[in-house]
């Protein structure tokens, strides 16, 4: 890939695997992400296919009903800025409500157009943590404090 309108399909086709992406496709993540892909978030930093394949599968086995759904998309050249909301239910506590986390992705693209490296951004404690029982409430509580 040399121009920006490929990189730009690369991205769509991107997006499309992660917007649509199940139990049974995580095997095939390989088709958007290098044999030796990294991958960070607030909790993972990993190197390798198979460790990515690894997160995505736990993902569905933590949580209720996961999905992605993409709001904003940037490519410049053979990086992307993907800006998403991550929606599930959790398998404990509130099994009913459904949860959105607000996130980023930085992916830096290997010229046949397959993810290299895969930075997440977004806030735990405000993303997350506040919304679990008795964790929830401390982090309320901190944040309150923290702003007086």
């Amino acid at each position: 890939m040399t121009t920006t309108d490929d990189y730009r399909s690369a991205v769509e086709r991107i997006v499309q695997a992660f917007e649509t992406i199940t139990p049974q496709s995580v095997a095939a993540l390989g088709d958007i992400y290098t044999p030796r892909a990294h991958f960070k978030d607030p909790f993972n930093d990993v190197h390798g296919l198979a460790e990515v394949q690894r997160i995505f599968a736990h993902m569905f086995v933590a949580l209720e009903s996961p999905r992605f759904v993409v709001t904003r998309r940037i490519v410049d050249g053979s990086h992307c800025f993907l800006a998403w909301e991550f929606r599930f239910k959790f398998r404990r506590f509130d099994t009913t409500t459904e949860q959105c986390v607000l996130g980023g992705s930085h992916l830096q693209l290997a010229p046949d157009g397959r993810i290299l490296d895969h930075r997440d951004y977004w806030d735990a404690a405000e993303e997350l943590y506040e919304k679990l029982p008795l964790v929830g409430a401390l982090m309320r509580w901190l944040k309150k404090r923290a702003n007086t």
